[in-house]
């Protein structure tokens, strides 16, 4: 099946946004440390179009990522989607998309935004405890949050916001808090951020004098398994977990601790899937069985599987079935599966199964 979205990056590290919270080092995150003018966001844009194919027949997308968009200076601003919205206007793309802060929003920095053909706004929240937000060194409260939502949608545009697990003073109940905040909000999309520890941030000192614990991978997947399962539960696309793996983080040393993992929404997804399945073979009563047979679509294969076989692993040895056959059904809708067992025979949804999780 071919592509039909693609999104044309734009970085813009750190400009625009005067604090330093604790955990961000722009340029190590994006890969980024110079400050984008006019031609450079043609020519870069236009780089990306090549490598589209059929791209009139595409969703196609400029997004402007890191730094906080609306605290550049407003001439800046307009220099910069001048260009993206030439594109638009010429109907070679389609949307274009800034990122920002809470407290750098209001009505006529929206205006602005819309007249340069601005669809997309994330708002980077990261949590909804004024406590966290304090020792994050955000510089913006949850009320904050609040406010841009409201003024973001009364202007009818797409709404993405981002939240990071494990931040100082964080604790899982806080941050399952924050995703159930932020679904009140009723976003388009959302990401999912676990903490990391990179090189030259405040957070990398207090790490080192102690006074910061990072969460480990195993503890990340525990309470990202919730979360995620919560925004599906309200059809809430996560639309990512984890930072972009760039070549500049994945340099020798750049993380320095934290739960930094390239497939970690896999685990997540993995996690979340053999909970689905554990709750099936319980339900079922499945126990000492010589024989089993799983039919699923191909698209929910490995995360029935998961990584280096664990969720058929751990199957076999919590129920002690001998073997568990897969086989591919693509007649089958996405996340939907058979169990063959005892000549039985009964079809599973995971999306039946995360609804009736309280």
């Amino acid at each position: 099946m071919s592509k039909k979205h693609y999104i044309i990056p734009i970085f813009i590290p750190h400009i625009g946004c005067p604090f330093d919270c604790v955990f961000c080092n722009q340029r190590k995150i994006t890969g980024f440390d110079l400050e984008p003018n006019a031609d450079f966001i043609d020519k870069q844009i236009s780089r990306h179009y090549e490598t589209i194919p059929d791209p009139l027949t595409k969703n196609i997308e400029i997004a402007f990522y890191g730094g906080s968009f609306t605290g550049i200076k407003i001439e800046k601003q307009m220099e910069l989607l001048s260009v993206a919205n030439s594109w638009k206007i010429n109907g070679l793309i389609n949307e274009i998309r800034i990122s920002t802060r809470p407290d750098y929003i209001d009505n006529s920095t929206l205006e602005l935004l819309k007249n340069f053909g601005v669809s997309i706004i994330e708002l980077g929240v990261q949590s909804m405890d004024d406590q966290v937000l304090e020792k994050s060194e955000r510089g913006h409260t949850a009320m904050d949050v609040i406010r841009a939502v409201k003024i973001i949608k009364n202007h009818s545009i797409k709404l993405g916001l981002q939240m990071m697990l494990g931040l100082p003073g964080a604790t899982y109940e806080k941050d399952v808090c924050t995703s159930e905040l932020l679904i009140s909000l009723n976003p388009d999309f959302v990401r999912i951020y676990p903490t990391l520890v990179i090189k030259n941030t405040s957070l990398e000192k207090q790490f080192i004098e102690g006074k910061y614990k990072p969460l480990t991978l195993y503890e990340t997947i525990a309470i990202a398994k919730v979360v995620l399962i919560r925004f599906q539960q309200n059809n809430i696309p996560v639309i990512r977990i984890g930072i972009q793996p760039t070549e500049e983080l994945l340099a020798q040393g750049d993380v320095i601790a934290g739960p930094f993992h390239p497939s970690i929404r896999q685990l997540v997804e993995s996690a979340a899937t053999k909970d689905f399945l554990t709750a099936i073979f319980s339900q079922l009563e499945i126990k000492e069985v010589d024989h089993i047979v799983l039919q699923t679509n191909n698209s929910f294969l490995s995360l029935i599987v998961g990584q280096k076989k664990n969720n058929i692993d751990y199957l076999k040895k919590k129920f002690m079935i001998r073997n568990i056959k897969i086989i591919t059904n693509n007649v089958l809708s996405d996340k939907e599966i058979i169990i063959s067992y005892n000549a039985k025979q009964e079809l599973f949804s995971y999306n039946q199964f995360i609804n009736n999780i309280v």
